[in-house]
């Protein structure tokens, strides 16, 4: 088994931006050395100029620390309609968007690349018409992402289980329905990006058959502490688990329930800028890390 526990970067998204920073905290201060790299960091439309001089002191400071980006995604800032926009412009757009993304986590040599599958409008999505041709333009744009991602030395394409209905993928069975779809004509197969408190429809609130039905389905699956109806994105700090959901032995029971033997498990903690919170950032992700180091080791 390759079970290996890193980090989402979208905690250091405006608190430690910085190549050098970020990396420092990732090795010295979490001992973690498996990151998954997040659009906000570097976004693909920003300047080619000012990419490439970040993607150089990215490599650099990963060389110097020895992290490893293993996975790149999008995260909050980029959380847009992309491959579902209802304008067939921006979805040209955004496919060029998710190719120089995948241009940027090729320079890292990460093995896979995601994000969200797309979010419809409400004019769309309460359309039954609009509904279907959207999807229908979605699928074939992962499918033409799928073609460039092999091309760039990806072994698949990643996509995460999300909340409300316009955005797809709420029921066990519609996430495997969109894998299908795609993996139909694919240059890489389309696999999950699993998150233990997205467990979003009504009938299937609980996130443990999630885990054991998709896990071995996902190269990468976020870790975050919750409750039950809701996506928290808590640490896992002594406070948070008095009354959060899950717990290290329940996922790891499931995750070996569901057939997986290599997964990457990354943190994708939150904390929304508030004085309360703000100066115990490292130490809420220490202490997680801590909390999950005894069932994963590496």
């Amino acid at each position: 088994m390759s079970y290996r526990l890193g980090i989402n970067l979208g905690f250091a998204t405006n608190k430690y931006p910085e190549p050098e920073v970020w990396t420092k905290v990732v090795r010295k201060d979490l001992g973690l050395r498996y990151v998954q790299f997040v659009a906000d960091l570097l976004n693909p439309f920003w300047p080619a100029d000012y990419i490439k001089d970040q993607i150089r002191r990215i490599k650099d400071a990963a060389r110097e620390y020895d992290v490893v980006i293993e996975s790149i995604f999008t995260s909050t800032l980029t959380r847009t309609n992309h491959l579902m926009s209802s304008d067939a412009e921006a979805r040209k757009f955004y496919l060029d968007w998710l190719k120089r993304f995948v241009d940027i986590g090729a320079e890292f040599k990460a093995k896979n690349a995601g994000t969200h599958f797309g979010a419809m409008t409400f004019d769309v999505y309460d359309n039954p018409d609009k509904r279907k041709f959207i999807l229908d333009e979605a699928v074939k744009g992962w499918q033409d992402l799928s073609f460039y991602a092999r091309e760039k030395g990806y072994e698949c394409l990643i996509f995460e289980p999300m909340s409300i209905p316009r955005e797809w993928a709420n029921t066990i069975e519609e996430t495997k329905e969109l894998m299908d779809r795609v993996n139909a004509h694919c240059g890489v197969p389309l696999r999950v990006c699993l998150d233990v408190g997205h467990a979003p429809h009504p009938s299937q609130r609980d996130p443990y058959p999630w885990i054991e039905q998709l896990a071995a389905l996902s190269p990468v699956i976020h870790l975050q502490q919750t409750v039950l109806h809701k996506s928290n994105h808590a640490p896992f700090t002594a406070e948070q688990n008095k009354t959060g959901i899950i717990t290290r032995e329940k996922v790891m029971e499931a995750v070996k329930k569901s057939g997986c033997t290599d997964a990457l498990f990354t943190f994708e903690i939150s904390h929304r800028e508030h004085r309360d919170t703000d100066f115990r950032i490292i130490a809420d992700l220490k202490e997680s890390v801590d909390y999950f180091r005894p069932v994963i080791s590496e």
